[in-house]
């Protein structure tokens, strides 16, 4: 029996074929076995946003995961369970969101976004921080973050101080309010620059102290908050240029289109 040409070539680009594909999945078989032969050599762990709010460190992120998750080095690499060391590191407090993979090297790289916190509150003996999403946690020994101090009559329930929480209800929307006043003071530098402190009274209302004079402004609820530092801008433009500095104990803002000096 003859072959014409053209079979006789197909079966010859057919073999050609078997053997390509016979020598990938060779490969790949070694590539694998080579793999799960790999075994962790290190880590290597980036704190990805500024050092400016450092509240975990890279050696802190290797106590996490040695006390939290185990042994990493020496294990083969294909044994590491990367989601479930995620889930470790994203349940620390001051941490929003891990990322872990291994590179060819037997490298494990962690990354890691810490929380960002715009406020910082004192309750009593107790202090912490809350950022924008409503999350708040605790300080840390030795390390802080240059944001507006807010204490007293705090009304949000931390519980644990060692944990942090998601606030609701509300917490959450009084936290809500807060946030949005403190954008506006960072918005507005002068704001930022000049009040150092708020005090929140017995009666849930905010006492705002500047960082030179002796008055002190009584800003009540957090709400209508542009209004208010009108009010404050006024004074410090009318008022004080009269010649009436450092005279006032109180300036109150509370009322609309008033300014209360006492």
């Amino acid at each position: 029996m003859k072959l014409s040409g053209n079979i006789l070539v197909s079966v010859f680009e057919w073999a050609a074929v078997c053997v390509i594909l016979i020598c990938l999945t060779a490969a790949m078989n070694a590539s694998a076995g080579s793999r799960k032969a790999q075994l962790c050599t290190g880590m290597d762990i980036c704190i990805r946003d500024s050092t400016e709010n450092r509240f975990v460190s890279p050696g802190d992120i290797a106590g996490y995961v040695s006390a939290d998750y185990g042994q990493v080095t020496g294990i083969p690499v294909m044994e590491l369970d990367l989601k479930r060391m995620e889930t470790v590191l994203d349940s620390r407090s001051a941490i929003l969101k891990s990322e872990a993979y291994c590179t060819k090297d037997g490298i494990l790289h962690i990354d890691v976004t810490q929380r960002e916190p715009v406020m910082r509150f004192q309750k009593g003996g107790q202090g912490f921080y809350a950022d924008e999403r409503g999350y708040v946690f605790p300080l840390k020994p030795g390390k802080a973050s240059y944001v507006i101090v807010i204490d007293g009559n705090i009304p949000i329930e931390t519980g644990d101080a060692g944990k942090g929480k998601a606030v609701s209800g509300k917490e959450k929307e009084w936290l809500d309010r807060m946030g949005a006043m403190v954008s506006y003071m960072n918005r507005h530098k002068v704001w930022n620059r000049s009040i150092v402190q708020i005090h929140v009274s017995d009666n849930g209302d905010l006492i705002l102290i500047p960082r030179e004079g002796r008055e002190k402004f009584i800003f009540g609820k957090p709400e209508k908050i542009e209004e208010k530092f009108e009010l404050m801008e006024l004074y410090y433009s009318a008022v004080v240029p009269s010649g009436e500095k450092d005279r006032y104990g109180t300036v109150d803002v509370r009322y609309d289109k008033q300014i209360i000096c006492k």
